[in-house]
């Protein structure tokens, strides 16, 4: 165990989240949630790992405030929660990510657990970036199972232009935990295959989100008869359960679509012969 490492990730994990809870990216259970997930990424997966989070970290909280007045007029009534990540949602992004860090320095390293975390990374990367930006589309979503026309923000709704966000986000993780691997002495001929794992697996991981969105995810209605995934409106009225599963709100989709995204990118990895 390299308690330094364990120290530097606590000092940076602390100091990022405290930056991104002046800029009300994150509630205080939300900068916790970042602390915990920041340090046990970073101290056990070392700076390839830590430095993976940091850009999915702060290139979700910068695309969050991009367009924020006209992101919250089109569809803040949809969403379950405000712009203010909190701990169960940093839990649902991160958590699984550090639990692979903790196994993969446990374990010797091995290759397929840095597979999983590649396709974890990708997936949270590229359904915040869908949902950033794909609801600043200039057309209407359309759901994925059926092609109807939604408005922006309702689960399950793709667009063009989120689907773009969405590959770009996780085309991004794979460049980057490419970049410092080699940085960290990998040899660039045996650790290529992170991008294309990266993208498949965060592309298709999104997407899964998104299926999930339109079929199981619960959803509820306000009084006018507007769905929404808030079980409460923000004014405290009670909304009315419309359909789903109620257990599955938008903080589990978000979780089991990661592991989805997680199991695809070993997949990859282990059809372009990474996982010998």
């Amino acid at each position: 165990m390299d308690y330094a490492q364990i120290g530097l990730g606590l000092a940076l994990s602390t100091a990022i989240g405290g930056l991104a809870f002046w800029r009300r990216s994150l509630s205080p259970s939300g900068w916790l949630g970042a602390i915990l997930v920041g340090t046990i990424t970073f101290g056990f997966g070392g700076w390839s790992w830590g430095l993976t989070l940091i850009a999915f970290f702060i290139t979700s909280s910068a695309l969050s405030h991009y367009k924020e007045s006209l992101k919250e007029r089109k569809a803040a009534e949809k969403f379950s929660k405000g712009g203010r990540r909190d701990l169960w949602q940093a839990l649902a992004n991160g958590g699984i990510g550090a639990v692979f860090a903790l196994a993969y320095a446990m374990t010797g390293r091995p290759v397929v657990i840095l597979a999983a975390f590649v396709g974890l990374m990708a997936t949270v990367t590229a359904d915040t970036w869908a949902t950033e930006l794909g609801v600043l589309s200039p057309h209407k979503p359309r759901l994925i199972t059926t092609g109807r026309t939604v408005e922006p923000g309702t689960s399950g709704g793709i667009s063009l232009v989120g689907t773009g966000a969405s590959a770009g986000g996780a085309l991004m993780i794979g460049v980057i935990l490419y970049a410092l691997l080699v940085a960290e002495g990998a040899a660039a001929g045996t650790t290529w295959w992170v991008v294309p794992a990266a993208t498949i697996g965060g592309l298709s991981g999104s997407l899964i989100d998104s299926l999930m969105g339109a079929t199981y995810q619960a959803i509820y209605t306000y009084p006018d008869g507007r769905e929404t995934e808030r079980r409460v409106a923000r004014d405290g009225r009670p909304t009315t359960f419309l359909r789903g599963w109620p257990w599955l709100n938008n903080d589990m989709v978000n979780l089991l679509s990661s592991v989805a995204g997680a199991l695809i990118g070993v997949g990859i990895g282990a059809l372009l012969g990474a996982l010998k």
